[in-house]
């Protein structure tokens, strides 16, 4: 889990430099232009790495559903060698999945004005500028959010299904509150992270409202990431047992 975990921040932490810096200098008004290579590139690492993180949360489910519901052959399955198996191609799949995306928007035509309505560089700003035909960007942007996310998603639910399936079997109270506090965590990241990106990406068309766009991508983008290391540390028992020093003694 601590593998994973570790695999997670380092991720969480290119993926909020990638955009927090320069958000921060639009809103402050500092830093309002941007070169078109540092959007694209902007886009393919930010989307790279969401992906990314789709999938080594689907990986942290899977490795939940054997730490759970095959405890003894835990180590035998997961051994050092499959955890970063599991890592690499998360991370893999993650930056091809967008490759093709990133490829098609770099292609888009603009000859209109050059504002992005948002702190960053997303799919749907992008669409927004173009003064071509953009109906193969959001065919691909939504085929490609529909495979990220399904099978990230599918991977999730059927290893939560079968963890709460196996835990509802556990006799007694207190087995069942270890067992679920073992995953606990991890399933409030799933819920808080999906939630987001499906509303963002996994629709047909881009043509929704940018105000609600960018507000959702606060959340997504910094957030989220804000509210993580929190959520993973206050289930360790010692953590939990210095902040209610610390809180005693204010």
């Amino acid at each position: 889990m601590y593998f994973f975990l570790c695999n997670l921040s380092f991720l969480e932490i290119w993926y909020t430099t990638a955009c927090v810096p320069k958000a921060i200098g639009v809103m402050l008004g500092t830093s309002q232009t941007i070169s078109f290579i540092i959007c694209i590139l902007q886009l393919f690492f930010l989307l790279s790495m969401g992906s990314t993180e789709c999938f080594l949360l689907a990986v942290m489910a899977y490795d939940c559903y054997l730490a759970i519901c095959h405890p003894l052959r835990y180590s035998s399955f997961m051994n050092n060698t499959f955890s970063a198996q599991l890592a690499l191609l998360s991370w893999l799949c993650g930056f091809l999945a967008i490759s093709v995306l990133a490829s098609l928007i770099s292609r888009l035509s603009f000859c209109g004005p050059n504002i992005i309505n948002h702190f960053l560089c997303d799919v749907d700003s992008w669409i927004a500028l173009s003064c071509t035909d953009t109906s193969l960007v959001e065919l691909a942007t939504f085929i490609v959010s529909i495979i990220v996310i399904v099978v990230s998603c599918a991977i999730t639910l059927i290893s939560y299904i079968y963890i709460i399936s196996t835990i509802l079997r556990i006799p007694s109270a207190q087995g069942q509150q270890k067992a679920f506090s073992t995953c606990l965590a991890h399933l409030t990241v799933v819920t808080i992270w999906y939630g987001s990106i499906i509303f963002l990406y996994a629709k047909p068309s881009a043509q929704n409202s940018m105000d609600l766009n960018k507000t959702i991508n606060i959340f997504n983008t910094i957030v989220t990431p804000l509210l993580n290391p929190f959520i993973y540390t206050l289930r360790n028992k010692e953590v939990k047992e210095t902040l209610g020093k610390v809180l005693s003694g204010i």
